[in-house]
């Protein structure tokens, strides 16, 4: 095992910042996250590509948490391709909220794509839709 190669020692904390998903377009993917799942804009920034093209930097992240999206625009054929495809067809974010009930039914009537109904498992119930770009994500909430 590669840890057994290392030293125990305590580390200095650390968090994850951002994890970025690849959307079509900025401000649809900025109302899908911040009108219907109910995160907070945090940033939303112009900014420049690695070869000096304009962009923006926009960040969304549930309230109160650390770790946030970058939500970023494809940019070229390769990332086109990628959206909705980011965890290769698996679910690839899992947002907890306290009350499943009153989000799955806020996501439904905001007409997010659901693709199981709700079911219960030992970790809580949970469901699994699609977000604007077409990322599987479940909806889990706690266990009744």
């Amino acid at each position: 095992m590669l840890l057994s190669r290392f030293p125990a020692r305590k580390l200095a904390p650390v968090h994850l910042g951002l994890v970025a998903i690849v959307v079509s377009e900025y401000d649809p993917a900025i109302r899908f996250f911040t009108d219907v799942l109910g995160f907070e804009l945090v940033e939303d920034s112009p900014s420049l590509t690695n070869d000096g093209r304009a962009k923006r930097w926009v960040v969304v992240r549930p309230p109160g948490a650390v770790t946030g999206l970058l939500l970023a625009r494809a940019d070229g054929d390769d990332q086109a391709a990628a959206v909705g495809k980011q965890a290769a067809g698996r679910v690839g974010f899992f947002l907890h909220v306290e009350d499943f009930g009153a989000a799955y039914a806020r996501m439904r009537s905001a007409g997010v794509r659901s693709l199981t109904e709700p079911r219960t498992e030992p970790y809580g119930r949970v469901a699994v839709f699609l977000d604007i770009a077409g990322n599987k994500w479940d909806l889990i909430g706690p266990a009744s």
